[in-house]
């Protein structure tokens, strides 16, 4: 369970998560509301899309959280942004040619369940008055299992939700008081019951290591506990510490945070239980049971990368609703402010709150499919990409990854070693035409 030198040496490297190409730093103020309306009028009437629904809001803060939200105890926030939301997807909608079919949405945030029943009723049936469902439509939710209810779970239900992802991030009691979330065990599987209870029964874990007094013993406790509930999938995620992004952050403590080698000792120690209990290891940090879509599809080579991390999505265009929310077009990225008092006040006035952005060029097509390639299926063959969009790219410098056995080169194709599949990120920034340029956006530890 120790980590090699070479693990160690490229680790530590600060890159992006690459759930685009180009990445969020260099999303530009060039593109706003008139652009990607645009976009919208211009996308294939046939295609098939995507929505994300970002709500920003959650009871408490956890200190770890690297998400654009924000705690309230009140209602009326949370009432006045889910009227806001009925306006801005009538808004996106209206700017389509047609009525577009939608085969994925995701609710994200923040808490999404902190939305009543009646405003989630509200939502979907917007959703599906303005854009065609599809009857197969994933329909998924990400869950705090604190502030959930039995109730909920079957409304859930009712509105066609198929889906759901559990926040448990570790059943330690002292890392979680250490980072402000207590949600012992017994609240994870009352949650767990009442969703599948309610027919919901394609569940997803969020496991995180790398957090304040986190141990190697308290990871597999906790990797073992989940194991217990029995999900479909396990996300499994590297703490993030960046508190001069995330103010909150400063809560936690440097001195209480693992150090490189612990973390990667966590890493692998959650990596060798799940896959010991039958799940299949997904790119960098996901794990899915056999019989699952995601493992069917990391079989195919057919799974995708977007801002939601692994999908299982095939959709042409994902469009995000709500502050901060990104859509992804076939021309490129488009974001929302991340402000909600300035989301709010254009939205309310008709126009579409997009706030930065970036059209995608064609050598930004090629770089972004090999990175997607390497992150999905650890292995690419560039110019077979490059031909395949109609172009060309200079050659990476691969050799020193060569050299310490963490790529192979198999004739054009190169392929990331098995041990040291948690280093795609390292391997896809060789890709990256932009990362010198964002040297200043301060990326996180790669493992």
């Amino acid at each position: 369970m120790t980590p090699s030198p070479t693990l160690l040496k490229y680790a530590r490297q600060n890159t992006p998560r690459y759930t685009s190409y180009p990445t969020a730093p260099h999303f530009h103020a060039g593109i706003d509301g008139d652009v990607f309306g645009g976009w919208l009028g211009a996308l294939d009437a046939d295609a098939a899309g995507s929505l994300y629904l970002h709500i920003p809001w959650c009871r408490e803060m956890c200190w770890y959280c690297g998400c654009s939200t924000r705690a309230t105890t009140r209602n009326e926030p949370v009432a006045t942004y889910a009227g806001t939301l009925l306006k801005e997807i009538d808004l996106v909608a209206s700017r389509f040619a047609g009525r577009p079919r939608i085969a994925h949405i995701h609710f994200g945030g923040g808490t999404p369940t902190i939305l009543s029943e009646d405003q989630l009723s509200a939502v979907m049936e917007s959703l599906r008055q303005r854009f065609d469902v599809l009857d197969t439509a994933e329909i998924a939710i990400e869950i705090d299992p604190r502030i959930f209810t039995v109730s909920l779970a079957h409304h859930l239900a009712r509105l066609g939700f198929n889906r759901a992802s559990l926040g448990v991030q570790t059943f330690d009691a002292g890392v979680q008081a250490k980072i402000n979330r207590i949600q012992p065990l017994e609240t994870v599987a009352a949650c767990t019951e009442a969703l599948r209870a309610a027919g919901i029964t394609n569940l997803s874990f969020d496991l995180l290591y790398g957090l304040p007094g986190q141990t190697l013993e308290a990871c597999r406790e906790t990797v073992s506990a989940a194991l217990a509930l029995a999900p479909d999938r396990f996300s499994v995620f590297g703490y993030a510490h960046v508190p001069h992004m995330k103010r909150h952050q400063k809560l936690i403590r440097d001195e209480d945070l693992p150090g490189a080698e612990a973390r990667i000792e966590q890493a692998l120690a959650i990596a060798e239980a799940v896959q010991a209990a039958g799940y299949r290891p997904i790119g960098i940090d996901h794990y899915a049971r056999a019989g699952d879509d995601m493992a069917r599809q990391a079989t195919a080579g057919t799974m995708r990368r977007n801002f939601q991390g692994y999908t299982t999505d095939q959709a042409s265009f994902l469009i995000g609703l709500g502050a901060s929310a990104i859509s992804q077009m076939p021309a490129g990225y488009a974001q929302n402010t991340a402000d909600v008092a300035s989301w709010s006040r254009a939205i309310e006035s008709g126009h579409l709150a997009t706030a930065r952005g970036i059209a995608q060029s064609g050598e930004d097509r090629i770089r972004g499919e090999i990175i997607e390639r390497l992150m999905c299926d650890l292995e690419v063959d560039p110019g077979a990409i490059a031909a395949q969009f109609g172009g060309a790219l200079e050659q990476a410098d691969l050799d020193d990854l060569v050299s310490d056995g963490v790529i192979n080169r198999l004739a054009s194709r190169i392929a990331i070693a098995e041990d040291y599949r948690m280093l795609a990120r390292v391997v896809a920034a060789r890709f990256d035409g932009y990362l010198q340029a964002s040297a200043a956006a301060r990326h996180s530890v790669s493992v």
